[in-house]
This record gives structure tokens, sequence and C-alpha cells, in this order.
């Protein structure tokens, strides 16, 4: 059974580097601390109990991908597509992209107070896809290869990078499929 992502458009392509347009997304989001991969394992599970059922309606909701991190800022962020992580100091935000079918109204409410359901504005983002574990000298060496393809193709950074991962932790180590995310305004794509 296939697992929902969110949906966009490619407006550039560039080898291993897109710039894309995502629409509006509802997300449940978390605030962690800890290193990149201690605040991603707890905030999966503060998510994943959410979706399975640690609601007000006791009601499952399907998995999507991916799951995405970033650093947290005293700002709020805008969703990046499915689970997000960012931080910084160690303070981290985890998101899980709702399927499509639900509106603000019709998700059940989190029974777990730290779980956020948030309207994620489109956005548009510059991203490059990679394999692998996604250990932090490869997130930071994609981060770097990114910045330089903005700075090439002279796009305005609009936001902190995001760490978007795809598979299941059972997945092989060499076929997992993970992306960085940069928001860029929503006015270039060159």
């Amino acid at each position: 059974m296939a697992t929902e992502e969110p949906s966009f458009n490619v407006l550039v392509q560039e080898g291993e580097f897109e710039v894309r347009d995502y629409s509006a997304l509802i997300a449940a989001e978390v605030s962690v601390t800890g290193s990149r991969d201690e605040a991603s394992n707890a905030g999966f599970r503060l998510l994943a109990g959410y979706i399975f059922g640690g609601n007000t309606r006791r009601q499952s909701i399907a998995m999507t991908a991916p799951v995405v991190q970033e650093r947290a800022t005293s700002e709020t962020i805008a969703m990046t597509a499915p689970v997000t992580q960012s931080g910084s100091d160690g303070a981290w935000t985890v998101r899980f992209v709702m399927p499509s079918n639900y509106t603000m109204e019709t998700l059940p409410t989190p029974n777990d107070a730290r779980v956020r359901l948030v309207p994620v504005p489109p956005q548009r983002f510059a991203v490059v896809r990679f394999s692998g574990l996604a250990q932090p000298a490869d997130v930071e060496r994609r981060t770097a290869s990114l910045r330089s393809f903005l700075a090439r193709r002279q796009l305005s950074v609009a936001g902190s990078a995001s760490l978007a991962r795809y598979d299941p932790p059972w997945t092989p180590w060499f076929m997992r499929r993970n992306e960085v995310w940069i928001p860029v305004s929503s006015g270039e794509a060159r």
C-alpha cells in the first residue's frame, strides 16, 4: 500500500536539485530537544502516538511521508512537507503532514498537549535528494551544496533548512530516500 506524499509542482530541475511549489497543508508537529537523531526519534514517537489513536476520537490516521525535521527558532516556521525536523541549540521541530482528505475541522484533537495541529500555507522549496542514513555530516554537506545551488541561481532563502525522511527504519540504508529543503521566496524560480 502506497504512503501518501504531499503533491508539488517542479519549477526547476538541475541535476540533483529541484525548486518545487507545495500546496497548503496541515501538519501535526512537536518541539523536542536533543541531537538530531534523538529528537527525530522522540518526535516520531509523540506524533505516531497521535496518528495511531492518541486523540479524542481514538481514530487512526494514515501515515504519510516524509517526516520533516528542522531546527526550532523563536519565530514561527512554516510547515515543510510531511515530517520535518528543525532545531537550534538542541531544540527541534518534528512534523508529520496530515493526509490530504482532512481539514483542521475534521482532524481529531490530540490527547497529548505537546502535539499541535498547524495549517501550513503554500510554499516554494529548493530541494536536494540523497540516499543513505542521513548522518549529520551528510546533511551538512547536502545543505551546503543546496545553498551553493541557491546562490548560483540567485534565489533568496526564506527560512531554515529542513531534513525530510521518507522511509521507515526497516528500509535498507542504501535504499532510504532523504531530502534537504530550504524555503525560497515564492516570486523566484530561475
